[in-house]
Formats: structure tokens, C-alpha cells, sequence
């Protein structure tokens, strides 16, 4: 095979949800933060649609979407640490997944700003269910490993879309609008399995 890139997605369709919640005496160490958001597949679809989604848009976006993302993130996974509750956490976690996906496959291109609010809006839930999990353990390091780990699924997306930008040139835009509809459709099922 020429081109490694369409093994990517089956890869990332065979990640185990349940493989990211450890029992709550195993969280703390800074692996265990990263290793978080790799083993649930929750995590993984809405990390790298954020990437892809950045890399659709172009520009600026290519580094203000992921940050934004991470920093909120952070936010939210501060804010379940000081105890202060969010609702919604797990749902609005499944809708994030839907709605990049379907960013995704829209092609929608807003203005770097709009992308930003959006997807620091859906990783505050993100962060808070990272912290709300967290229990009595180290709470830097866990969330250095999984502020980490997110930034690298975010770069996953950008060079997953870069590389098929470059790979099949024109016929990029619909490789990358299947894999945002294929998101989101993965994302209706999270929610009603």
C-alpha cells in the first residue's frame, strides 16, 4: 500500500471506551493522564475532528482552535477540581463529538474565532469529566499527561488532513468530509448504545 493513511481510521475505531476510566486509585501518575484520552474513544474522535477541523479552516486556526481547546480543557478540568459542578458533562461530551464531526463533513469554515469559542465551549466539558474522575490523586501531573495527550490527538487531525491534502490533492475535501460524517454517526451511536 502506497499510502498508510486509510489504515488511520480503523486503527481509531478500534480503540475500547472502557479502557480510559481507570479505577479511581490508579489515577494520579502523569502515564495515566496521558494514556486517558488515547484508550477512550469518546476522547479520541473529538480531539482529532478538532485537528481536522483546524486544518479545514486553515490559518490561524491551525493553532488557535487547539489551543483553545486544550486551555479550556484545563479550565474545566480546574473547575471539577475546586468541586464546582457542571451539567450535562457526559452528554454534552457525545453532542461535541456529533457536532465536530459534522463541522467536519460540512466543511464549515468560520472565522477562527467563532471555532475557538465553539470548541472551548464543548472541552470544558471535556476537562471537567478528566477532573470530576480524578479523585485523591495527583492532580498536575494527571492533567499535564492528559493536556498533553490531547494536544497530540490534535495534531493527529491536523496531519492526518494535511498529508491527505497533499496525498490526493483535490479529492482531500471529501476524504476528510467522510471522516467527519463518520464522526458524527459514531458519536449517535455512543449516544444511544
Amino acid at each position: 500500500m502506497k499510502h498508510p493513511i486509510p489504515l488511520i481510521v480503523p486503527a481509531i475505531l478500534v480503540a475500547s471506551p472502557a479502557a480510559a476510566h481507570l479505577p479511581p486509585g490508579e489515577y494520579g501518575s502523569f502515564m495515566a493522564g496521558v494514556t486517558h484520552p488515547l484508550f477512550g474513544l469518546d476522547h479520541v474522535l473529538a480531539m482529532i475532528a478538532v485537528g481536522l477541523w483546524a486544518a479545514q479552516i486553515g490559518g490561524r486556526a491551525l493553532w488557535q482552535v487547539p489551543t483553545a481547546f486544550v486551555a479550556a480543557m484545563i479550565a474545566g478540568f480546574i473547575l471539577a477540581l475546586a468541586g464546582l459542578p457542571l451539567p450535562f458533562v457526559e452528554p454534552m461530551i457525545l453532542v461535541s463529538i456529533m457536532v465536530l464531526g459534522m463541522v467536519v463533513a460540512l466543511a464549515l469554515r468560520p472565522a477562527p474565532w467563532v471555532a475557538v469559542t465553539a470548541v472551548a465551549m464543548f472541552a470544558l466539558f471535556h476537562g471537567h469529566a478528566h477532573g470530576g474522575e480524578l479523585g485523591s490523586a495527583q492532580a498536575m501531573q494527571f492533567g499535564a499527561g492528559f493536556a498533553l495527550a490531547t494536544a497530540g490527538l490534535h495534531a493527529v487531525g491536523l496531519i492526518v488532513a494535511l498529508l491527505f491534502a497533499r496525498a490526493l490533492h483535490a479529492g482531500s475535501g471529501a476524504v476528510l468530509r467522510a471522516m467527519g460524517g463518520a464522526t458524527t454517526l459514531i458519536g449517535i451511536f455512543l449516544a444511544i448504545g
